[in-house]
């Protein structure tokens, strides 16, 4: 509005009860800043240029498709903490700034995957009409050093924290995460370790995915190759699991859901194959049994690590509380691991001669066979 005073704007948000709500003491604010008081008067309700435009401020949730028609003429619109705009928001906005040359502009902190404005983005991304920038506190060269030291403190003390007031993740990912204990990271071995596969069939519109891992120790899941893909038939079946190391040697445990995808695998090349348990409390389990360890994902392994990311619980859309009910999505790989390890568990417990070293023999008291001779118990044993 400096720059061209015939320029009309209007800031959004989507709940504006009185104009205290809005962005209006921050923009005058910033008039003062910028020494700029000279060419503006702010006004009850409004920003008013000398000789020219005004910026006006609005609650998206009290327009109906009628009364949103006194925006159009409206050159620029900026949508603040546009995570909360609802979907029609948008799609009554989104046609109303329509004069030759209008910017919409939307600025939020990332709270959902799910939010109607990360739809927005996402479903036009690649659309040159649409440009969406990442701006974290790496990208301010005046970053004060008192938030440098919050910062710090955030990125020690509270990692999920810090990724989501720094780093630009979503808020409730943290708390609402499945899985906390992994890493990335590339580990060795043992030369004698048992590997374990898992696969999960795709379906239409789903990715059908494989990973082999396996315990350098009793305390750690090392999670070394995967697989991913969209669209796989069952004909290219053998060859997409060719992709894990030695995945033909090795017993596999697949996804019972698609009996018709294990048996052509299984007569392909893959006898070992054989399908997964499912039931009442199986992902309980399973997702139990995996929480007990550390578990390591290799860094090529890019898929996974996404996914544990964002495998989360479900939060009651009422309350906002997390339920102990895992949502069933970002799980392909996460399905594939549980399917790999189950049979080294039972009810999400450890089995636990399946992974520890068997013990060492001990020696027999000399008076052994005399003291158990007669034990029919020791006889089966």
């Amino acid at each position: 509005m400096a720059e061209d005073p015939n320029e009309n704007q209007v800031c959004i948000r989507e709940v504006q009860r009185t104009i205290a709500d809005s962005s209006k003491a921050l923009i005058e604010r910033k008039i003062k800043e910028y020494n700029l008081s000279g060419l503006f008067d702010p006004q009850e309700g409004r920003i008013k240029r000398h000789g020219g435009g005004d910026c006006i401020f609005r609650g998206m949730q009290n327009h109906t498709s009628d009364s949103i028609k006194s925006l159009e003429g409206r050159t620029f619109a900026w949508a603040d903490e546009a995570h909360k705009l609802s979907k029609r928001s948008i799609e009554l906005l989104t046609p109303t700034i329509r004069a030759p040359g209008s910017k919409l502009v939307f600025t939020w902190n990332p709270e959902s995957e799910d939010d109607p404005v990360e739809t927005f983005f996402s479903e036009n991304e690649g659309d040159s009409d649409f440009l969406c920038l990442t701006v974290n506190y790496d990208s301010n060269p005046w970053f004060p050093i008192d938030l440098r030291k919050d910062m710090e403190r955030d990125k020690k003390r509270d990692p999920d924290k810090y990724a989501h007031v720094w780093g630009g993740e979503y808020r409730g990912m943290s708390e609402a995460r499945v899985f906390r204990n992994w890493r990335v990271g590339a580990l060795t071995p043992p030369e004698n370790c048992i590997w374990y596969y898992g696969v999960d069939w795709g379906f239409a519109n789903d990715e059908t995915a494989g990973l082999r891992c396996c315990f350098p120790d009793s305390k750690t899941i090392y999670v070394d190759s995967e697989v991913y893909e969209l669209g796989v038939a069952t004909e290219a079946l053998p060859a997409f699991l060719n992709g894990l190391p030695d995945a033909r040697k090795w017993p596999m445990r697949a996804d019972s859901a698609r009996p018709e995808s294990i048996d052509h695998v299984k007569r392909h090349g893959f006898p070992k194959l054989r399908k997964a348990r499912k039931g009442a409390g199986s992902i309980e389990d399973g997702v139990s049994f995996l929480q007990g360890f550390d578990i390591v994902v290799n860094p090529k392994c890019a898929n996974l690590e996404r996914e544990l990311k964002s495998y989360a619980y479900k939060t009651d859309a009422r309350t906002g509380e997390i339920v102990p009910v895992v949502e069933d999505k970002n799980n392909h790989l996460i399905d594939a691991l549980r399917y790999a390890v189950e049979g080294l568990h039972k009810r999400g417990r450890l089995i636990p001669q399946m992974i520890a070293p068997k013990p060492e023999r001990l020696e027999r008291p000399k008076d052994y066979q005399s003291r158990h001779r007669a034990t029919e118990s020791w006889k089966v044993a």
